[in-house]
């Protein structure tokens, strides 16, 4: 449960609402599903207008970048997220990746991907990236960053580092605030939180 009550639609002025709706409309494409809490996070950031503004303009931005795909920005959320423990990410993460093509045993092997023969190269490269962009302090060695260079382009890095800090971002913010699974997943496989050494 929250530490803090969000601002609720009840509560909301006509520009919030309507920002609440198009929000509500936008994850439920996403990921399948319209819950109750889905848009929790949003309703937090509610109390400062200014944030807020800013935060839905990151996202909106975010939203329209697809030079990585649907399976790599996938794999790097949701790597990210189960090294968080942010069960809000890896909940509306699961969903998402369900819905761009991960399969149920690929979501299942994000904690031995190293070792799984269900992940390219590639797809190996950008977990390593994701893990150690999420480590703290971060650690990037540089022959991770000059393998990733073999097959992505200059752009596809910058979106793929932001994707990765975007989610660290909304992992502590959500953490933080207790902010809990929305339900996205639910009776459906999900990731599941890191095992840290």
């Amino acid at each position: 449960m929250a530490r803090i009550k969000g601002v609720s639609s009840v509560q909301a002025g006509l520009q919030l609402k309507i920002a609440y709706h198009f929000t509500r409309r936008s994850i439920a494409k996403l990921t399948g599903r319209e819950t109750e809490r889905m848009i929790e996070p949003l309703e937090m950031y509610a109390h400062l207008p200014v944030l807020f503004k800013g935060y839905a303009k990151l996202e909106q931005a975010t939203a329209k970048l697809h030079g990585l795909g649907n399976r790599l920005h996938a794999l790097a959320e949701l790597k990210a997220a189960t090294l968080t423990h942010c069960e809000y990410c890896i909940d509306m993460g699961s969903a998402i990746s369900r819905q761009w093509g991960l399969t149920d045993e690929e979501i299942l092997a994000l904690p031995s991907y190293q070792t799984s023969p269900l992940f390219s190269e590639l797809d190996k490269l950008v977990m390593d990236y994701a893990v150690g962009m999420t480590r703290t302090p971060a650690a990037v060695p540089g022959e991770l960053f000059d393998q990733l260079r073999q097959h992505l382009d200059d752009g596809q890095i910058v979106e793929l580092t932001h994707h990765i800090a975007l989610e660290n971002m909304r992992g502590r913010f959500n953490l933080a605030l207790g902010i809990g699974s929305a339900g996205f997943s639910d009776g459906m496989v999900c990731a599941v939180p890191a095992v840290h050494p």
